[in-house]
C-alpha cells in the first residue's frame, strides 16, 4: 500500500463523492448491511456480561457500519479509525447523538507500526472488529500482518467481519465479475433514476494502483494462520464478499 497521504482517499473531493454515491455503485450495499446486522444479532446480540459491546470500526469512512450496528444496539462502545480527515469528520457528525464514540485519525500503517503492547495506540481489546472496503488497499503481507494485529486486539470469543472486494480465482471470472458489477450499477441507476453514469467504475477499480485485492481463499487461510476459528466467507456476489472469523 502506498502511503495514505499519496492515495486518492487523502483527497477531500474523492471522499465526498464516495459518500454521496456509495449506495449506487457498491453492489448490494443494503444486503451487505443486512447481513452485518444479522451476524451481530446472532453472535453478539445477547451479551451475557451486560456491559456495552466494544466495537472497532476500521477504515470507518462516514461511520456507515457503526450506524447500522447502532440500529441493533444503541449501547455499543465504538472506536472509529480512518486515515481520511474528511471521512472522520463526517463520522463524528453522524454519531454526534451517541456518547460512547471514540474517533482516531490513523492509517493502517500507523496502527501496524505501533502495534506492540508497549506503545499500542488502540485503547483496548474489542468484542467485534468490522471493516468495509478498506483492507483491499493493503498488499498481501500487510493484510496478513493486519489480521494478526486484529486477532491480538480481540477479546476471547470476539469476532472480525470484513465487507470487502476480492480477486477472482481466474482472469476469465474476474472479467465476468466486472461485467456483473456494471450490469448491477446500470440496473440500480435506472431504479433510482440517477442521471450520472457510474458504469465506468469496475474498469476504473481494476486499473487503480491503490487497489490490491487478493483471492478470497488466501485471505481465509491468512485468518486461520493468525489463529481465527469459524473462518468462512459469509456472503459473496462477484468480487464483493463478507468474510471473517472468531478468536
Amino acid at each position: 500500500m502506498s502511503k495514505f497521504e499519496k492515495s486518492e482517499w487523502a483527497e477531500r473531493e474523492h471522499a465526498k463523492e464516495f459518500m454521496e454515491n456509495a449506495d449506487i455503485y457498491i453492489l448490494e450495499r443494503k444486503r451487505l448491511f443486512a447481513i452485518l446486522k444479522s451476524f451481530y444479532r446472532y453472535f453478539l446480540g445477547n451479551n451475557p456480561s451486560k456491559r456495552p459491546v466494544k466495537v472497532l470500526d476500521l477504515g470507518c469512512g462516514n461511520a456507515a457500519l457503526t450506524m447500522e450496528l447502532l440500529k441493533e444496539d444503541k449501547k455499543i462502545n465504538a472506536t472509529l479509525v480512518d486515515g481520511s480527515l474528511e471521512m472522520l469528520e463526517n463520522a463524528r457528525e453522524n454519531l454526534s447523538d451517541y456518547p460512547n464514540m471514540n474517533f482516531m485519525h490513523k492509517t493502517f500503517q500507523e496502527l501496524l507500526e505501533n502495534g506492540s503492547q508497549d506503545d499500542d495506540i488502540l485503547p483496548h481489546n474489542f468484542d467485534f472488529v468490522v471493516s468495509s472496503l478498506a483492507i483491499h488497499h493493503l498488499h498481501t503481507e500487510e493484510k496478513k500482518s493486519l489480521f494478526q494485529y486484529l486477532y491480538d486486539h480481540l477479546e476471547s470469543g470476539g469476532f472480525f467481519l470484513n465487507i470487502e472486494t476480492v480477486k477472482a480465482p481466474t482472469d476469465e471470472l474476474e472479467s465476468w465479475y466486472r461485467v456483473l458489477w456494471s450490469e448491477w450499477i446500470e440496473e440500480n441507476q435506472v431504479k433510482l433514476d440517477v442521471k450520472k453514469s457510474f458504469e465506468y467504475l469496475p474498469e476504473q477499480y481494476k486499473d487503480n494502483p491503490d487497489n490490491n485485492p487478493d483471492k478470497l481463499q488466501m485471505q481465509l487461510n491468512a485468518l486461520e494462520s493468525a489463529g481465527f476459528s469459524q473462518v468462512d466467507c459469509y456472503y459473496k456476489y462477484g468480487i464483493f464478499s463478507i468474510y471473517g472469523g472468531m478468536k
